[in-house]
């Protein structure tokens, strides 16, 4: 197969695996009833004037499956850890024992799991689109090179080979994270 052409598969396949990563990341967000130290991963708290991950500034753990206690490692930042978890509006109630930060997950209703599941779709359907974007992309690329139609036609399908891959390994993920959501 051509160099050139070869390179414009090797590219898209790039692209839809950055997707898919991306996809994992978005869904580790979405939280399914277990307390976990990843929820708190987009909370920024002050640390002297600048922003920084909540996990630069304490430890993190989940004793249990319905805990999350933040230890921070100097205790003047009690106070600026619980105003980021309330910044981060992620539904918490920080409490203080001027020690930790203890944040009780609640468990989740039946609605808010159904809220959930479509975040999930929604998130799948977005790495779906990003997919067909990184398709269209590599057959416009393919079509612009001076090889014969056949490697055309043959690069065309196998980027379109890639493509159907990628859209179910998306399905397998999102059934595996809407049955994650909706187990009690």
């Amino acid at each position: 197969m051509n160099e050139e052409i070869q390179f414009i598969i090797d590219t898209a396949k790039e692209a839809m695996e950055g997707a898919l990563k991306h996809l994992e990341k978005q869904l580790v967000n979405i939280r399914a009833g277990k307390a976990s130290p990843s929820m708190l991963g987009s909370v920024m708290v002050d640390y002297y004037g600048s922003q920084t991950p909540l996990n630069q500034v304490a430890n993190v753990n989940t004793p249990d499956g319905r805990t999350i206690t933040v230890q921070p490692w100097e205790k003047s930042m009690l106070q600026e850890i619980e105003r980021g978890i309330m910044i981060a509006n992620l539904g918490f109630n920080p409490m203080n024992n001027g020690e930790n930060i203890i944040i009780n997950v609640p468990p989740l209703t039946e609605e808010r799991r159904r809220d959930l599941a479509k975040q999930a779709k929604a998130e799948a359907e977005d790495a779906k689109v990003a997919i067909r974007n990184a398709r269209k992309e590599a057959n416009n690329d393919i079509k612009k090179t001076d090889v014969s139609e056949d490697l055309q036609k043959n690069a065309e399908i196998d980027v379109q080979e890639l493509t159907d891959k990628h859209v179910s390994t998306v399905d397998q993920i999102l059934s595996a994270k809407e049955k994650e959501i909706m187990t009690v």
